[in-house]
């Protein structure tokens, strides 16, 4: 009896020992990296002893690779496009919301943009500090390279309603880490990013329409330019198994306090922000026609 007790335990510890070298790899966006999946890897190890190997290289990457089992998951702030192959079979599960914040160097003597002046910034109509309250200095606009980036399309989606809109810029960056970069070294300059990593730079955050992107004003959906970041797998992808309890580990008490302590607002937090986004359609719709 003890030494089937005994070989039972042995063959538990070996399964144990099996499951917690499993190694999952994750790709994407560059704001959900930053802002919590650090984080949340680390907690998951803590739990599970599965470790999580992180890169980023932007939303479309994190739904690609996964799709083509580059990556056993991906990170992206963006739906899959529809008719792009590489995009197909992409399962997309909602984690955490985030806001789009307006993010300057940290001298810059302007507290607040509004909807439409932003609008305006991208479209090379706002050129100078001045027409923000500022000082007479030139406005160094930076931007994200391509149409499909989780913040391009973002800003073309709920500022702009039309997703082949053309930006102008001083400078286009190819992920937003770089550009972040940028704007905390370079005076005057001015850019888009998500809050979860902005308020992780020295930079300044404007306020929109005088409103700060704080915890409750996005929550409550007050605070009007936020989407979705989302967890990306893959049904046929071996470790799926094991991705899916990663996806169930962030929607725990553990999984929501680790995105809660890092700025975001996890995503069952705020569902009413779901009929929310249809506000911001309307309004980036109606911006269009008027402007």
């Amino acid at each position: 009896m003890m030494r089937k007790i005994v070989l039972a335990g042995l063959l538990g510890l070996t399964a144990n020992l099996a499951y917690a070298e499993t190694t999952l790899s994750w790709a994407g966006c560059g704001i959900s990296r930053h802002a919590f999946m650090e984080e949340l890897a680390v907690a998951f190890k803590e739990q599970t002893g599965i470790t999580i190997d992180l890169v980023g290289g932007g939303a479309s990457r994190g739904i690609r690779e996964t799709v083509s089992m580059g990556a056993d998951m991906g990170g992206t702030c963006r739906l899959p496009l529809d008719g792009h192959e590489a995009e197909v079979g992409a399962h997309l599960e909602p984690v955490a919301w985030d806001a789009l914040v307006v993010m300057a160097h940290k001298d810059v003597p302007v507290d607040n943009i509004t909807l439409e002046q932003l609008r305006d910034m991208f479209l090379g109509r706002l050129t100078n500090w001045s027409q923000l309250g500022g000082p007479d200095q030139p406005m160094l606009v930076y931007a994200r390279q391509g149409k499909t980036s989780g913040v391009g399309f973002a800003k073309r989606r709920l500022i702009y309603a039309n997703m082949d809109q053309e930006f102008t810029a001083t400078q286009f960056f190819a992920s937003s880490g770089p550009l972040e970069r940028a704007i905390e070294a370079t005076p005057w300059s001015v850019g888009v990013t998500g809050i979860s990593s902005a308020q992780r730079r020295d930079v300044k955050i404007l306020k929109l329409d005088g409103l700060e992107p704080s915890y409750d004003n996005i929550r409550t959906g007050a605070y009007t330019l936020y989407r979705p970041l989302y967890v990306v797998s893959n049904p046929d992808n071996p470790k799926n198994a094991e991705v899916q309890q990663f996806v169930r580990f962030v929607g725990t008490r553990q999984g929501r306090d680790v995105i809660r302590a890092n700025g975001c607002v996890p995503y069952t937090d705020a569902l009413a922000l779901i009929m929310k986004q249809l506000d911001q359609e309307r309004r980036a719709r109606d911006m269009g026609l008027y402007n």
